[in-house]
């Protein structure tokens, strides 16, 4: 007898995860040949310098395990990037950890952080690891509902602050903080994290902020971590990586910085998951990151371009689409379409129109959760998203 006969399968062991939404979409794009404007890769090249460290180094044999914090040079980097940017000192021996990516950072950081039976808060919508990860810590991920808001014409969204104070128990352990927010595009504003600060000291909650797309901030938005904020730096986890901000995901660099204790912490969690990941990238990363503004500011034109040319389109094809404020995402009500369901919207897309998009229900865990919103991506070269754009515009 096989799984095909009980009904069971390995993936359904692990805590009732699947095939997620995001395989099915690339599959259809796949078999339907629809652009795809689902997933958060790029199309687009990281720089050629940075590329060609990255060969000389695994050409002269970096090719073993770093040490278990990371790559000395690329820990001095970094701490030199907090230095400049937001004018936090961070130790590079103790405050500073490399790590396989930013994903695997949050994982660490919260098996290290909770115990069975605490609670980690997330706004709601948001990126589909956290949930996971918290249930692998044995912990319950509480959603806080981001409010929708059209200030400025575009709708977007806002911290809904009474909801993030009633969240809060006597079982809340960590605030899960992702600014640029992804799936929205939304970036906190100093107010807020004013606000969000404030009720962390309250209530002695460690933050553990999600940082990815901090380069990839557009127009008149201001990226600020709150770990510069009074009394946050000794209860904050900063998480980045390489990955967005130099078109190189695959490579799966990322790094924490915070206090010393509580980077250990983390540090005592990742040492069983990948242990240490990525020389040569790291190598090549140490010398990348200083000169990093430069690099960002080209490709932050060469997105905010893209971004444009979705959201009018978008717009053309009847599709209201939300601000976006940073990141790679734009999200759309689909009403206008007669669809209130985004997940039956993104199966028959490909087929009405040639293009792939992910349901942003993916992204939200509140059971009354809006589902007629859906995600695309703009993350591609320009003449993907013409492409997508007048396929959408064609069968509107």
């Amino acid at each position: 007898m096989d799984a095909r006969e009980t009904g069971w399968s390995p993936a359904a062991r692990v805590r009732g995860m699947g095939e997620s939404v995001f395989t099915e979409m690339t599959e259809l794009a796949r078999r339907t040949g629809a652009v795809n404007l689902g997933q958060g890769v790029p199309e687009l090249d990281g720089p050629r310098p940075l590329l060609e460290e990255a060969a000389a180094a695994l050409l002269a044999g970096a090719n073993q395990y770093p040490p278990a914090y990371g790559f000395p040079a690329l820990r001095e980097a970094v701490a030199g990037h907090q230095r400049r940017r937001y004018g936090l000192e961070y130790a590079p021996e103790g405050e500073v950890l490399v790590t396989t990516g930013a994903t695997e950072a949050i994982a660490a950081a919260l098996l290290a952080l909770c115990d069975p039976g605490d609670e980690v808060l997330a706004f709601d919508p948001c990126y589909d690891a956290y949930p996971a990860v918290a249930r692998f810590a044995g912990a319950r991920l509480v959603p806080v509902p981001l409010a929708e808001e059209t200030a400025g014409g575009a709708p977007g969204f806002a911290l809904d602050l009474d909801a993030l104070r009633a969240a809060v128990t006597g079982r809340t352990r960590v605030l899960m903080l992702n600014t640029p927010h992804n799936p929205t595009g939304k970036v906190f504003t100093e107010a807020e994290l004013a606000a969000i600060a404030e009720l962390c000291r309250e209530r002695d909650l460690t933050v553990v902020t999600d940082e990815v797309y901090e380069h990839l901030v557009y127009d008149d938005a201001t990226h600020r971590t709150i770990a510069a904020l009074p009394g946050m730096r000794e209860r904050t986890l900063t998480i980045s990586s390489a990955g967005k901000t130099f078109n190189v995901t695959g490579w799966k660099v990322g790094w924490v910085c915070g206090p010393a204790r509580l980077v250990a912490a983390v540090a005592a969690a990742k040492q069983f998951l990948t242990y240490a990941s990525g020389t040569p990238y790291q190598e090549a990363l140490a010398r990348a990151l200083g000169g990093v503004e430069e690099w960002a500011g080209e490709l932050r034109r060469t997105l905010r371009r893209n971004r444009d040319l979705l959201s009018e389109g978008l717009t053309r094809a009847g599709l209201r689409p939300y601000r976006a404020e940073a990141g790679y995402f734009l999200q759309a009500d689909i009403r206008a379409w007669g669809h209130t369901d985004g997940v039956r919207f993104c199966r028959e897309l490909p087929l009405r129109a040639g293009v792939v998009a992910i349901p942003t229900s993916a992204f939200l865990l509140a059971p009354d959760a809006p589902s007629h919103l859906v995600r695309f991506s703009f993350c591609r070269r320009e003449k993907s998203v013409v492409e997508a754009v007048e396929k959408l515009i064609a069968a509107a």
